[in-house]
């Protein structure tokens, strides 16, 4: 690796370098237009003006009314407001429906409802990663208040029939709760078409930054706030909003709108090339996850006979992430890969590869041989 240079960056997953028009409009919010939203005066309307048209903004990216849209600070906020908002709100169903797969951000408040006597139905999935429909239809009862799925999944990238299931779930009169966190600004997402009630996105996740997201919110939806304050966001979430980071994502919102299609494609075109060059030096690499129904982005690959830490390691050109989790030293294997039905030996070989707009052939180029190269190293021993 040449040392003045800075690794490819292959991991858009995490997170993402903020769009240089989201740093431009955001700059004034840092330094002139320094009001409180809720003032009355001069400096106080434009800043509620610029929190009102973000708020446009992202519902126009979702197909969503602006008042269905509400601020918070990121992910596991909004996550967390739509489970424990609906059980608040509907306290005589205390039964969630959700998947072995999902986010710490839903598994965690799903499991707080566990320990206070509610009841959860942990969805398995399918060798591809993909819950089945017709085990949601047969997991919901008279008190499910909601069932919650994550839209893409973050390490695999796969994505959930959802538009399938909230159609079963609102046929039975359950709430529907999408995490979007992965695949909004990465392919066209709505709200009308998926069905659902609530949805989650999360602003760094598409180069805006980081500290703020959203909570859709449908229009009738029973939903209590978590935190007691003043009525910032119509009373659903206190809290002075931030300006600056709100007009960031209004702008990536924007900026999504207007060229998701064709950045997704560009994008795809690029993912796959990179797995055909892989593929191509490195015997038995394998696919995890749904070969079409995934993020356009995301190549989640088990190398052989190699760990994908030591992979990454042994690759310092390459700025990726295994997914796997490591505890005092020991490594342990993806929960979501497990869950696929991979041996956990195995599943410690993979690599997550996530591009992104700054991602280029060139990069994908130089990405594919670095791996592999390290790949033939680290086999030879």
């Amino acid at each position: 690796m040449n040392p003045s240079r800075e690794p490819i960056y292959l991991d858009h997953n995490a997170t993402t370098p903020l769009l240089p028009e989201v740093v431009d409009a955001m700059v004034p919010y840092l330094r002139e237009h320094f009001g409180n939203p809720s003032s009355a005066h001069v400096y106080g309307r434009r800043a509620k003006a610029a929190v009102d048209r973000a708020r446009a903004q992202v519902a126009a990216l979702l197909g969503a009314a602006a008042e269905e849209l509400f601020f918070v600070a990121h992910g596991t906020e909004a996550n967390n407001l739509a489970i424990r908002g609906v059980l608040a709100a509907l306290p005589d169903k205390r039964h969630v429906v959700t998947s072995v797969i999902e986010h710490p951000a839903t598994t965690e408040p799903c499991r707080e409802l566990e320990k206070h006597g509610g009841r959860v139905t942990w969805l398995p999935v399918d060798g591809e990663g993909r819950v089945r429909v017709s085990e949601v239809g047969a997991a919901l009862r008279s008190d499910t208040a909601l069932v919650t799925l994550m839209h893409s999944n973050n390490e695999t990238g796969v994505l959930q029939p959802i538009a399938e299931v909230a159609r079963e779930a609102r046929a039975r009169g359950v709430l529907m709760h999408t995490d979007a966190a992965q695949s909004v600004g990465k392919l066209p997402v709505s709200v009308e078409g998926l069905g659902v009630d609530l949805l989650t996105v999360v602003g760094h996740k598409f180069g805006a930054p980081k500290g703020v997201g959203a909570l859709y919110v449908r229009k009738g939806t029973p939903l209590r706030p978590l935190l007691l304050g003043a009525g910032h966001e119509r009373g659903l979430r206190p809290g002075t909003e931030n300006v600056a980071s709100i007009v960031g994502l209004g702008v990536a919102c924007e900026v999504a709108l207007r060229t998701v299609e064709t950045e997704s494609a560009r994008v795809r075109g690029l993912r796959d090339e990179l797995w055909e060059r892989l593929r191509a030096r490195v015997p038995g690499l394998a696919l995890n996850g749904h070969p079409v129904e995934r993020l356009p982005n995301t190549l989640n690959v088990r190398f052989l006979g190699v760990s994908g830490s030591a992979l990454l390691a042994a690759a310092p050109e390459v700025a990726a992430s295994t997914g796997s989790a490591c505890h005092a030293g020991e490594e342990s294997a993806s929960s979501v890969l497990t869950a696929m039905g991979i041996e956990p030996g195995a599943a410690l070989g993979s690599v997550r590869l996530s591009l992104g707009r700054t991602t280029t052939h060139e990069d994908v180029v130089a990405a594919a041989d670095a791996l592999a190269s390290a790949w033939a190293r680290l086999a030879r021993g």
